[in-house]
Order: C-alpha cells, then sequence, then structure tokens
C-alpha cells in the first residue's frame, strides 16, 4: 500500500470562505487571489471552490494559462506585472490585466504593438516599501499610462503593511488618497487583513478587493484572532497514520540529538510525516496535533519522513490509528493551520505552501 500521508483540499471550505469575503467587502468585487499555485492547494483543485469570485489574482503567465484552461473567462489580473516585455503578448492573446508598478513597465507598454488596449492597475508604494510608484511620483505616472494608446483603463491599487496589526492602515489610506484625489479610475486596496478588520473603515473605497490567505482558511490576525472569530473553514487537512508506537520510561530520550527527555513513563506514536512532507522541522515538542481526533502534542525533533506524538490523551491509540496534522480530524475535530505554524514560530501561509510534491493531493467530497 501507498505511504499513508495524504492532503485534502475542501472546494465547500473555499466557497464557503469565499462568501465571508464577500460579506466583509462592502459591495466590491472580489479577487481570489491563487497564486504560489493557490497557496499550495493547486489552482486546478481550488477552481471549483473559488469560481464564484468576480476575477482571479496570481502572479505569473504560467498560472494565468492554467486558471484560462480551467475555463475561466472573466478578469484575470498579473499582481507583479509583466516581467518583461515580450509578456505583454500573451497578456494581449489571454486578455489579462496587470499591475504596473514601476516606469520600465510603462516604457515596454509604449513599445508594445496591440490592437487591444490593455487593462491596467497603477499600483502605489504608500509605505510597504515593495512595489509601486511613490505617492510624489503617482499622477505623472497615471498620466504616462492615461496618454497610451496601449493602455485602454488605468485603475488604482496600493497593498496595506500594517492591517493585521496595531498600527493598521490609516497612515497609508491617507497617503493614497492625498495622491489619488481627483483621479478616474477603480480602486483595489484591501489584502485578507483589511477586508476582514477594516472593511467598515468610513475612509476605505475599493472596487475590487484581494481575498488571499482568508480564502483559505487561516486568520490573517491569528493569533488576535481565529478562524472561528471569523467564520473561516479550513480548506486543506493534512493528515497521516500511526506507523509504530514505543513504550518510554523516566530519562528515554527521543529523535535525533534527544531533543526530549521523558519524565514518566509514557507511550509514543510514530507518524509518516516528516520535514521531507513539507511539515515544519522546527517544531518544536508541543506542536499540537490531533490522533484519532483527540488533541495531543509532538515530542521531539521532527526528521526527514517521521514525527513522534504523545499518546498519554488517547490511549487507544495504535497502529493505523489517524493522525491529523492540520485540518479537519475525526468526529468534526479541528486543527487550525494557524496553531501549528504559531507553534512552530511561522505562518500558516508557509505551510501551505510547503507540502511537498511527494505528498498525494486529493479533493474532497
Amino acid at each position: 500500500m501507498p505511504r499513508p500521508i495524504e492532503a485534502l483540499v475542501h472546494p465547500a471550505a473555499l466557497a464557503h470562505n469565499l462568501a465571508v469575503a464577500r460579506r466583509h467587502a462592502g459591495g466590491a468585487r472580489v479577487w481570489a487571489v491563487v497564486k504560489a499555485n493557490a497557496y499550495g492547494h493547486g489552482i486546478e483543485r481550488a477552481f471549483e471552490g473559488l469560481k464564484a469570485a468576480d476575477g482571479f489574482a496570481l502572479l505569473d503567465l504560467a498560472e494565468a494559462e492554467r486558471i484560462r484552461a480551467c475555463g475561466w473567462r472573466g478578469p484575470v489580473l498579473l499582481l507583479e506585472g509583466c516581467f518583461e516585455p515580450r509578456d505583454l503578448e500573451l497578456c494581449s492573446r489571454l486578455n489579462l490585466w496587470h499591475v504596473v508598478h514601476c516606469s520600465e513597465q510603462i516604457d515596454s507598454l509604449a513599445a508594445h504593438k496591440t490592437h487591444e488596449p490593455h487593462r491596467v492597475f497603477l499600483k502605489m508604494n504608500s509605505g510597504m516599501n515593495r512595489l509601486g510608484f511613490a505617492p510624489q511620483a503617482f499622477r505623472s505616472a497615471w498620466a504616462r499610462l492615461n496618454a497610451l494608446p496601449q493602455v485602454d483603463e488605468v485603475s488604482l491599487m496600493t497593498h496595506f503593511s500594517d492591517a493585521d496589526a496595531p498600527r493598521g492602515i490609516a497612515h497609508q489610506l491617507a497617503a493614497f488618497a492625498e495622491a489619488t484625489a481627483d483621479l478616474p479610475g477603480e480602486r483595489s486596496l484591501s489584502n485578507s487583513a483589511a477586508i476582514l478588520r477594516h472593511g467598515a473603515h468610513p475612509g476605505l473605497h475599493n472596487d475590487w478587493v484581494r481575498a488571499g490567505i482568508l480564502a483559505y482558511g487561516s486568520a490573517p490576525d491569528f493569533p488576535e484572532r481565529t478562524i472561528a472569530d471569523w467564520d473561516l473553514q479550513p480548506a486543506m487537512t493534512l493528515h497521516s497514520r500511526l506507523i509504530a508506537t514505543q513504550q518510554l520510561q523516566p530519562g528515554d530520550t527521543v529523535g535525533y540529538g534527544s531533543r526530549f527527555t521523558a519524565e514518566r513513563a509514557m507511550r509514543i506514536g510514530i507518524v509518516a510525516c516528516g520535514y521531507a512532507d513539507g511539515y515544519p522541522r522546527h517544531a518544536g515538542t508541543g506542536t499540537p496535533v490531533l490522533v484519532d481526533g483527540i488533541r495531543t502534542g509532538t515530542v521531539g525533533r521532527v526528521s526527514m519522513d517521521m514525527l513522534a506524538v504523545d499518546l498519554s490523551p488517547c490511549p487507544e491509540a495504535g497502529i493505523g490509528s489517524t493522525v491529523t496534522l492540520w485540518g479537519r480530524g475525526p468526529g468534526g475535530a479541528l486543527l487550525a493551520i494557524d496553531e501549528v505554524a504559531h507553534a512552530a514560530g511561522t505562518i500558516g501561509y508557509e505551510l501551505m505552501c510547503a507540502v511537498a510534491p511527494r505528498v498525494p493531493v486529493r479533493v474532497a467530497g
């Protein structure tokens, strides 16, 4: 039989989470963000659950071709725009919208020969300091784009750095509002954290919002709020089984480096899952896990193909017992990916995207 580890993708959860985004969006249209292979879920597997979106936002042309191959004929947005001038040819052929965040991209558009003008989203660097024109340069960039016959419509966008944090969005919102005052065009400002936390902000006008991590069932502001607080559902389950058990005596150690020492007699289980499957090696003892739907924790260091769990809370467990690394467990039990990530000192995004190619993936239901 195959190794028992498997990832499940839950289309119904994706659809539910997208509906949550829409409820918070204040009437704005919703981009379903499917960059990084739909955050590790697989674009083709996620499409069914996300096809009620108004558009799909992603990073590169290969992803755009895949979403078109799924049968999607609506808007598709390249979030980082074109990386070289010839990319514009495929944008024309696939009818892609694209972000413009630097002068070189405007130069490429000006030299591009096309029969159909392009829909572009002009990006402002309102404080994130990654991509975009500085506020003082934004209007001149807009004027250049607006004068090009290769450009049909110019929309305006920015990205918030602290929508999930105490600093919030006010400083960036003020910079954006001042620099774009009286400029025509649709606006796209809110990422997942802004959709959920700031959707009712009186100065936050969105024509489009970008539902990223929330669509996949992770709370953008964990641990302040959880997926239960936001009514989100896990869209991915990573599960495996126990393949062995060991009985420890006081003083026995577990795993490489003997990072765990038993203080009492205890039974542990060995799970067919390790860092070569995408489970974080830096997840220390106590990282939450479900065994037959019962919450327990890992013990010792995660190795390439295996990890160990404490079976004290689940004495009936044995070889073949179901182990939920994150997501949906037996009997309706849930383990949010955010809890696992937090215990490992990272975020749910990384765990979703890190599931290894060797792990079989199946669409649930």
